[in-house]
C-alpha cells in the first residue's frame, strides 16, 4: 500500500515537475525570485528532451510499483502518460528535439515578455 502511494505521488510530481518546467515562467509574474528554480528545470528538461535519456523519476516510479506488485512500464513518463494526449504515435527521438525546441521557444518568450514589462 505504502509503496503504491509512493508511486502515485512520483507520478503526480513527476507532472507538476513537466508543468512547471514549460509554464512555471508565468509564475515569475507574482514571484520573481522563483526564477532561481525555473530556470535549472528548464534546463534540465532541456538537456533531458535533447539527450533522449529518461528522467530519474520514471525509474523511481516503477520501481516503487514493482514493490507494490503492479506493472512497470518501459518508456518515459511523457511517453507513458501524456503520449496518448499530446501525441498520436509513440514519441521519438525527432519529437524530443521539436518538444525541447517548443520548451525552449516558450521559455524564452516568457522570460522575454517579462524583461521588457515594467515591475
Amino acid at each position: 500500500m505504502l509503496y503504491r502511494l509512493g508511486a502515485d505521488f512520483v507520478l503526480l510530481l513527476h507532472f507538476s515537475f513537466v508543468l512547471f518546467v514549460l509554464l512555471g515562467g508565468f509564475l515569475l509574474i507574482k514571484w520573481p525570485r522563483l526564477m532561481w528554480l525555473h530556470l535549472p528545470a528548464v534546463a534540465w528538461g532541456t538537456f533531458v528532451e535533447f539527450s533522449g535519456w529518461i528522467c530519474p523519476l520514471t525509474p523511481l516510479e516503477n520501481w516503487l510499483r514493482a514493490q507494490a506488485g503492479e506493472a512497470t512500464y518501459a518508456e518515459d513518463f511523457i511517453v507513458r502518460s501524456l503520449s496518448s494526449i499530446l501525441y498520436p504515435d509513440a514519441l521519438t527521438h525527432e519529437i524530443q528535439l521539436i518538444l525541447g525546441t517548443a520548451l525552449l521557444v516558450v521559455n524564452l518568450a516568457i522570460y522575454g515578455w517579462l524583461w521588457q514589462t515594467p515591475r
